[in-house]
């Protein structure tokens, strides 16, 4: 077996220096660890234990803009009503804005949703309310800046879905909070109109410094985001982060790299289409090397990288 054989003293100093880190995410703005929710749901007439989320792990930095994306039952809306203050985890620990959400009572999770987060939904109906006189003014300085003002005095019937959708940014964002949540904010708008509606989001957190997180299946929308988490099983999976480059005649472009996930327990969910290829099954290989970790399929053990599972 190659590979590069550590001391027992080598292994226990780097233990001692991940032992002196700090907290996980005592920087972040948001701040899930090993995050559970389990639902119970019947059939047949038996309660039936249902995982929504399976110990996930995410920090999000004040001040991103980001999106999460997952295909239907990944747990993405469930994470995103966990930290709307819609829902409370079962386990582990979410932390949004210094507000802890597993211990928070009614009355404190009320005072969340009114002050800490704004909230974005797919139907507009649900996002135009009346505003307060009091807020007026702010009401106004938000129209003008995502560029619907004059809908101040309009009804929503009166206002196209994009128009409706830019209003409801400026609803969620009146109270000024810390986090502004959008549950699939385009999914009813054509792709031209989901552009104007993205350039509102991408205002208000260039102008106002807003933390916005997104969940999306419009892949227009997450490829415009500079990070762009997807969940799967319940658990973060993979993380695609996009940088401008300049190359040597002073062209920029966007290149965007993907990162797989290694969750607090140490877990870590390969590429389908990677396991598929290598004939990856049950378990597999690892090798320790000085500056990486390889893994081979289970059997192979001559470096060539072609096990048969």
């Amino acid at each position: 077996m190659s590979g590069t054989t550590e001391s027992l003293a080598e292994l226990e100093r780097r233990a001692a220096r991940h032992r002196d880190r700090p907290a996980y995410g005592h920087d972040a703005l948001i701040a899930c660890d090993r995050l559970v929710r389990i639902f119970a749901k019947r059939g047949g007439g038996d309660a039936v234990e249902v995982q929504a989320l399976q110990g996930l792990d995410l920090l999000v930095q004040q001040g991103e803009l980001m999106a999460l994306v997952g295909a239907s039952g990944s747990g993405k809306s469930t994470l995103m009503n966990i930290l709307a203050g819609l829902d409370v985890p079962t386990a582990g620990a979410a932390k949004v804005a210094g507000h802890d959400l597993l211990t928070m009572d009614a009355k404190a999770r009320l005072r969340y949703r009114r002050e800490v987060v704004g909230f974005v939904w797919q139907q507009t109906a649900r996002n135009l309310l009346p505003y307060r006189r009091k807020r007026a003014g702010r009401a106004d300085e938000l129209l003008d800046l995502l560029g619907v003002a004059d809908c101040r005095d309009r009804r929503p019937q009166a206002m196209s879905g994009g128009q409706q959708q830019r209003v409801a940014i400026a609803v969620a964002l009146a109270n000024s909070p810390a986090v502004l949540l959008a549950d699939e904010p385009t999914g009813e708008l054509d792709s031209a109109t989901g552009q104007q509606v993205f350039a509102a989001f991408r205002r208000a957190n260039e102008e106002l410094g807003t933390t916005i997180v997104i969940v999306t299946h419009d892949q227009a929308v997450a490829g415009e985001v500079r990070r762009t988490v997807a969940i799967r099983d319940g658990r973060t999976s993979t993380e695609v982060l996009r940088r401008t480059e300049v190359d040597e005649t002073g062209q920029e472009s966007l290149v965007a790299r993907e990162y797989a996930m290694l969750d607090r327990a140490g877990r870590l969910q390969l590429p389908t289409e990677y396991t598929t290829a290598l004939d990856m099954r049950d378990r597999v290989l690892l090798e320790l090397e000085e500056d990486h970790i390889q893994v081979w399929p289970d059997g192979n053990e001559n470096g060539t990288g072609t096990g048969t599972g």
